[in-house]
């Protein structure tokens, strides 16, 4: 099973990052947590590694309709988007919102998996324009 969607880049990191908060704005997420992987692994851990990033998007009324639907949901909010090098290209990864349904079991999330899904995809396919 995937549980996420992916898209391959040929632009810089810095770039990308850029490109992608605008798609998500666009389809009205916003980013409600940064982690920058690289530079917490190389600040706890002396590790290097490639630029990756981790954010927390969030599309407050898609987040408010799972919470209704589910209570519990919250564990599985906001939805991830990681941003990372991969030598010359950049990777944009997103978690597939309809995992959420598949791990809760709960029918009435279904709605909302599919608009967030149908979202997130139009904010990863805008990135090759």
């Amino acid at each position: 099973m995937s549980y996420g969607m992916t898209v391959r880049l040929h632009r810089p990191f810095a770039d990308t990052v850029e490109e992608v908060r605008a798609a998500l704005k666009e389809q009205g997420f916003g980013i409600l947590t940064e982690i920058d992987v690289r530079a917490t692994l190389h600040e706890k851990l002396g590790e290097t590694m490639e630029d990756y990033l981790i954010l927390g998007a969030c599309n407050p009324p898609l987040a408010h309709r799972a919470l209704e639907a589910d209570r519990q949901i919250g564990l599985l909010l906001p939805c991830n988007v990681v941003v990372r090098a991969d030598g010359d290209d950049t990777i944009v990864e997103a978690m597939d919102p309809e995992v959420m349904v598949t791990v809760s079991k709960n029918p009435d999330l279904e709605p909302v998996a599919g608009d967030a899904a149908g979202r997130l995809t139009k904010a990863l396919d805008s990135l090759h324009s």
